[in-house]
C-alpha cells in the first residue's frame, strides 16, 4: 500500500532516476497511483509523491477523463505564450487535509514524449489543463514543487497554511 508523501518530506526534493525496464512492480504502482489520484480528486500523481524515485507519473485529462501512464516523460518544447492558473498539489496540504492553491504562470502548451505502460513511445502536444498537469507532474520528477514558482513573500504566506509534515 502506497503512502502519500507530504511537503517537508525530502523525497519530494530528489531528482528521479530513468526507468530502464518496465517491471510488473512499476505497473502495479502506477495502477495504485491512478486509484489514489481518483480517490483524492486529483488530476496527476508523480512517483516521488508515493516515495518512488523513478521517472514515472500518472495524469488525467479532466475534460474527457483519459488517463495517461507516462514512463520517462520528457517535455521537448514549451510555448513562448504563457498562462497563469491556480495550482494545488496532493502533497501540499493545508490543516484541513485539502490542497492549498496558488496562481502559477507556465507555458500554455508543451510537446511531450514518453513511454506508455505497454512500452510504446508516444508524443503529444498538450495545451490547457493537460499541459499544466504534465508540467506540474514532470517538475515533481526533478524535485520541483509548484510553490517554487512563487515569490518568496507569496510562498511564505502559502506555507503558513500548510499542515506540517510529521
Amino acid at each position: 500500500m502506497l503512502q502519500m508523501k507530504l511537503c517537508g518530506d525530502l523525497v519530494l526534493r530528489e531528482k528521479c532516476e530513468p526507468i530502464t525496464d518496465i517491471t510488473p512492480e512499476i505497473l502495479d504502482i502506477m495502477n495504485e497511483m491512478v486509484g489514489m489520484m481518483r480517490e483524492q480528486n486529483g488530476v496527476g500523481l508523480a512517483a516521488p509523491q508515493v516515495g518512488q524515485l523513478k521517472r514515472f507519473l500518472v495524469m488525467m485529462n479532466p475534460d474527457d477523463e483519459t488517463v495517461f501512464k507516462m514512463i520517462n516523460p520528457k517535455i521537448i518544447t514549451r510555448s513562448s505564450d504563457v498562462c497563469t492558473m491556480e495550482e494545488g498539489c496532493l502533497s501540499v496540504l493545508g490543516r484541513d487535509n485539502l490542497p492549498v492553491y496558488a496562481n502559477v504562470t507556465r507555458p500554455a502548451s508543451v510537446d511531450v514524449e514518453w513511454t506508455n505502460e505497454h512500452g510504446e513511445q508516444l508524443r503529444a502536444q498538450m495545451s490547457g489543463l493537460p499541459a499544466r498537469i504534465v508540467q506540474h507532474e514532470t517538475d515533481h520528477l526533478d524535485g520541483i514543487l509548484f510553490i517554487d514558482y512563487l515569490s518568496p513573500v507569496r510562498r511564505e504566506m502559502l506555507m503558513r497554511k500548510v499542515r506540517k509534515h510529521k
